[in-house]
Order: structure tokens, then sequence, then C-alpha cells
């Protein structure tokens, strides 16, 4: 492991919906941490070593894709404690719909998916170009995906990076500005939270992968570094 790199610890185990795209997404991180030359990636689905101890080696943890009851008590336990420690949290998509009943974590991850449309295109909107997550996108972004909707508007807690004219797809249920990626200081640490990448090949996409990129290393608070001439993906 490269000492002036930070880890990154990928999870995604799941106890409710399973993702087909979760192989293309520990793999498409994995590369991204190599091609970046940014960070390094241990993933895992065993929820026991979701713990302070063991989160303590990592600046970011990730969950990726994760659904339903995933995390007994003492878990959960250690997800807080690491949070509350001032560790970095990133949920992609589904982790939006784990762990519903727990109120923390909710607010971990800023809001609770609670459905979606059939999977279509949409422009997506920049809300923060000066915000380090979204500042490598275009204004206007075309995207096909699975866009969720959320228990409730997280506007008012969170900062809103991303958000879609419901003018441009059909089902949904936030208004016109529907927030679908975030981030946020939360109980001494950093969350980031992105509801795109339901599909395989984002994992590929050079827009998606720069957009997570950013968001790990301001979970990490690690300053953007000048990217390698190789790809992203």
């Amino acid at each position: 492991m490269a000492s002036n790199q930070p880890a990154v610890f990928l999870f995604s185990k799941t106890a409710g919906y399973r993702h087909e795209s979760i192989p293309a997404g520990i793999e498409g991180i994995r590369r991204l941490g190599v091609t970046s030359n940014a960070f390094t990636v241990d993933s895992s689905e065993d929820a026991s070593l979701i713990s302070a101890r063991n989160l303590s080696r990592y600046a970011v943890v990730i969950f990726l894709q994760t659904s339903g009851d995933f995390l007994n008590d003492e878990q959960l336990a250690g997800l807080q404690s690491y949070v509350r420690a001032g560790g970095g949290f990133v949920g992609i998509h589904c982790a939006a719909a784990g762990m519903t009943r727990e109120p923390w974590y909710g607010e971990l991850i800023g809001a609770v998916f609670t459905d979606h449309p059939e999977p279509q295109p949409g422009v997506l909107t920049v809300e923060k170009k000066d915000h380090v997550i979204v500042s490598d996108l275009p204004e206007k972004w075309e995207w096909f995906d699975e866009w969720y909707n959320f228990d409730a508007n997280p506007r008012t807690k969170v900062t809103v990076l991303l958000s879609i004219s419901e003018e441009t797809y059909k089902g949904g249920k936030l208004g016109q500005h529907h927030p679908l990626a975030w981030c946020r200081e939360f109980d001494g640490g950093r969350s980031f939270y992105t509801s795109l990448g339901h599909f395989g090949d984002a994992y590929s996409d050079q827009n998606f992968m720069g957009h997570l990129l950013n968001g790990i290393l301001w979970a990490a608070r690690t300053a953007r570094t000048a990217r390698t001439s190789r790809s992203l993906t």
C-alpha cells in the first residue's frame, strides 16, 4: 500500500434487492483508485468489518448498492463511531434503500429511498458548479438511469450538487429541481451521496467516475491533485 495514498473501504453487502451492477462498481472503483493515483481500495461484504476499530484504518467508507437491513446494531454503532471520529462516507445509488428503519442512517445518507419510475433518459443540472464534486461535469448532463424518489426533499439540510428537471422524465415526485446527488457535514464526519449508478456501464463512464472520484476525495478531506494522463475508466 502506497503510504501517500488514503485507503478506502468498499462495502457492498445486500440484504434486499441486489444490483447486477455491483461487480462492475467494485471493479470500476478499484480501477479509479489506480488510474487517478488517489487512493487504494479494500472491498468486502463481511459486515463484521463495520467496526470502529477496523474502519479507523480508512479515510472513506463507500457503501455501494447496499440494501435491506444489512447491519446489526453493533455494526451500525461501529459506523456511527467512525463517522463521529471524523470519517468520510460515500453512498452510491441503492445505499439510500438500506437500513430504512434507522433514523441516524437516513440522516447520514440525507434521505430515504421510496420508489422509482422505469429507467429512462433525463437531463441533470449541476447546481454548485464551483463545488469540487461536480466541477468537472457539464452544466447540463444528459444521462440514463433509474431516477430515485425519496421520503422527503433533503434540500434544506444538504448541499445539493445535482438535480433533475421533472419535465425531462416521467415519475418524479420531489418537484421541479429534484435532488439526486448531495453532500453534507454530518455528526463529525463528511457524507457524499449520489443516487446515480444503477447500471454497470456507469462505472466505465468518464463523467460519472469523475463525479465519484471527486466525491471520495472530498469525503476524505483530501485536496484534489492533478489527474494522470490516463483515463479514469
